[in-house]
């Protein structure tokens, strides 16, 4: 209902309006993100989507403890010379890699297989090109914006179609002295753009002229996805922390929501939320599909589906454990808990629906393990083996129900779940973190630059005050999104228009848009 979606932007800037809490217990860095580090000789990127380093090693600088270690604390030894290792390079292309796997073919196909056969080629059609756009902007002015310098919300034009990057550029990581080739992060960075505004495509699937979808695209990125990331992600690195003051620094000049310590290890709020709230938002202004309660819309290859499916499971594991930007203790524990709590999400929404529907059904299988995955992102750095557990477990039953239940409640056409999957999962993995990042339920709680000490339990704000600050996070992914995406399609509206006249959507897009058909019948 739109009641509904007004009611949530008021409560947002409400909420909005109060203060935040800054770096907390006793200076230590709160973030997700590695950027220029002043005492690199060489320009160094901003914020990566992963929470503060959590070393487990002896050679490891300041991070935070590992996820399952109860809260026991660590000293990081700080490096002498900033170092790149060609293990964590080697381990960040995987990483990238994989992220380029989960959108093109996996996202494409996932999506593909839920659509009726008429439209398949257009949403392969659409995933590809977006993919293919958002990598170019990203090169031109998106990594400038988001990753290139202070500011609250965006960073600065200083890196333009990539000036001054060269291959001897560094971006720094979560440990002192050890960093990145930027050109690396550059490209991870990028593919994370890229699938968040693919994500979108699901929710006005088989009904949106791709004139408007390419041009929907260029002004969310620029005005959504830019400055969430920023906001999240964006801080000056490990390095520049050395005392209280340089620390009062680093808040000073780092995104809005990093200042305020929110927990974000590879997505939550920037991806999922961001894009399911524009989905649910997309869904309202296009309208429903034509013959929507009315005749069948059922998906045409759940078979497809699968497969896209377990391209996005084997894909989200360079998402998430890529976030760490090393390959350590810390990145393994993000694969970890992302095996895991996918794989419990799957087995919540399964049992939710053969006991509410009568049957287990492979659609429910797959989308268990995408609400696994989106839920755990948030968190998978920052929690423990148990923490993981509950957050897969509660993401598959809340998710089945928003998908069901909360849908009908709405009243959207969100042609394939996106809000109910990735806004609802993402929702819930970004408050929970704020529960099992705490050393006393097992998480890695967070890094103390100042001290050189991680998973200090007297670091944490404690759960109360986390949730709150994880909660404003959410609030403002929410507000920011669901504000952009109206505005962009007004504007989009006035220009191309939104819909395909009515004869071209019962034929299907595939012919009416793009001359093709993906079966010869």
């Amino acid at each position: 209902m739109k009641k509904i979606l007004i009611m949530l932007l008021t409560a947002g800037a409400i909420a909005l309006t109060s203060g935040g809490v800054a770096a907390q217990g006793g200076g230590a860095a709160h973030g997700d993100a590695a950027s220029t580090a002043p005492a690199a000789a060489a320009a160094a990127p901003a914020a990566a989507p992963a929470g503060e380093a959590k070393k487990d090693d002896a050679a490891a600088a300041p991070a935070a403890a590992p996820a399952a270690s109860g809260g026991g604390q660590k000293e990081a030894v700080e490096q002498a010379a900033p170092t790149v290792d060609k293990g964590d390079v080697a381990f960040m292309y995987t990483a990238t890699i994989m992220v380029i796997l989960m959108t093109i073919p996996g996202l494409a196909l996932f999506y593909g297989g839920l659509v009726r056969s008429k439209n398949m080629l257009s949403v392969l059609m659409q995933v590809f090109v977006i993919f293919s756009l958002i990598t170019v902007l990203w090169v031109i002015y998106g990594y400038t914006l988001a990753f290139g310098g202070a500011g609250a919300f965006y960073g600065s034009f200083d890196k333009l179609f990539l000036s001054g990057v060269t291959a001897e550029s560094m971006a720094a990581t979560f440990s002192k002295g050890v960093y990145l080739p930027e050109l690396t992060f550059i490209a991870f960075q990028g593919t994370f753009a890229a699938i968040t505004c693919a994500l979108i495509v699901g929710a006005y699937a088989e009904r949106m002229k791709f004139s408007a979808v390419l041009l929907f695209m260029v002004i969310w990125f620029t005005f959504s996805y830019i400055p969430m990331a920023h906001m999240v992600w964006y801080w000056d690195g490990p390095d520049a922390i050395k005392d209280q003051a340089t620390l009062d620094a680093v808040v000073a000049n780092a995104g809005w929501l990093w200042a305020k310590g929110a927990l974000d290890f590879a997505g939550g709020t920037v991806v999922h939320i961001n894009a399911g709230v524009a989905g649910l938002v997309a869904a309202y202004v296009l309208g429903k599909r034509v013959g929507y309660g009315r005749e069948s819309l059922a998906p045409h290859s759940l078979t497809l589906t699968m497969v896209g499916a377990a391209l996005l499971w084997v894909g989200w594991f360079g998402f998430n454990a890529g976030s760490n930007l090393e390959a350590n203790g810390v990145a393994a524990f993000a694969f970890i808990n992302t095996l895991l709590a996918t794989a419990a999400a799957v087995l919540s929404w399964i049992f939710a629906e053969w006991m509410l529907k009568g049957k287990p059904s492979m659609l429910g299988a797959a989308s268990g393990a995408v609400a696994g995955l989106v839920a755990i992102t948030p968190a998978c750095g920052f929690v423990g083996i148990i923490g993981a557990l509950v957050i897969g477990l509660l993401a598959g039953a809340v998710c089945f129900w928003g998908v069901t239940g909360l849908k009908k409640m709405l009243g959207a056409d969100d042609s394939l779940d996106v809000f109910g999957v990735h806004g609802v999962g993402g929702i819930v993995g970004a408050l929970l973190t704020g529960v099992f990042a705490s050393p006393s339920l097992g998480g890695a709680g967070i890094c103390n630059y100042v001290t050189n000490k991680c998973g200090d339990p007297a670091d944490f704000p404690g759960i109360g005050a986390q949730v709150w600050i994880q909660f404003q996070g959410v609030l403002t992914a929410i507000v920011l999104s669901a504000v952009v995406t109206f505005v962009t399609l007004m504007i989009v509206k006035a220009i191309t228009g939104l819909r395909v006249a009515e004869e071209e959507e019962r034929e299907g897009l595939d012919t009416t848009y793009h001359g093709e058909s993906a079966y010869k019948y």
